[in-house]
């Protein structure tokens, strides 16, 4: 039986499935799958284990809104915000921009890449690696390219951004430092991809 109270926060706020979400999804930058535990989470979240039990039933019930709240944050906010440019030059410019410049802070998605067999993960990352690549195919369809060529430009892209992830990760000093260095960068790359 649940108690009559959702639980509070250190700040006296009520708690949400989405603070407990969020909590987890930055515990899974921090140290993966592993990192997701409701003792040290409500411990950061002040609040109590109880608070935890009133928004979910399990460990694995919080991983699911975790990994849920990665594919909405990190893909279809993202995609959503492009919209509202009506050139798809324009969008994909901005897109690869704002993703690639993001790549070099990502700790979320190297934690869900390096656990990308669990069977809770698995499911979500290919969604999200085909929801991704099936925009950016889609933009370049509207450039004009045929439907192959979008779909092998936009895998490029795609797997650009990951190795981007990647080297921020493991070599961060062969990524460009200076940022009129990292913007020639972008600009070269982004140049590259558009027909």
């Amino acid at each position: 039986m649940r108690s009559k109270h959702q639980g509070q926060g250190a700040s006296g706020a009520r708690l949400t499935a989405s603070d407990w979400a969020q909590a987890a999804l930055t515990a899974i930058g921090e140290g993966g799958l592993a990192a997701v535990a409701v003792e040290p989470l409500a411990t950061r979240l002040g609040a109590t284990k109880g608070s935890f039990y009133w928004h979910f039933q399990n460990r694995k019930a919080l991983i699911e809104a975790a990994l849920r709240l990665w594919e909405r944050e990190h893909t279809e906010m993202i995609i959503s915000a492009m919209e509202a440019d009506p050139d798809p030059a324009a969008r994909l410019r901005r897109l690869f921009t704002l993703v690639v410049g993001y790549s070099r802070h990502d700790r979320i998605e190297i934690a869900l890449m390096a656990t990308a067999d669990d069977p809770m993960v698995a499911p979500v990352v290919q969604g999200v690696t085909e929801r991704r690549v099936a925009y950016v195919a889609a933009q370049f369809e509207q450039l004009g390219l045929p439907v192959g060529e979008a779909r092998g430009r936009a895998l490029l892209a795609v797997s650009v951004y990951l190795g981007h992830i990647q080297l921020a990760h493991a070599a961060p000093e062969t990524l460009p430092r200076d940022s009129g260095e990292w913007e020639r960068h972008l600009s070269g790359m982004v140049d590259t991809f558009l027909p």
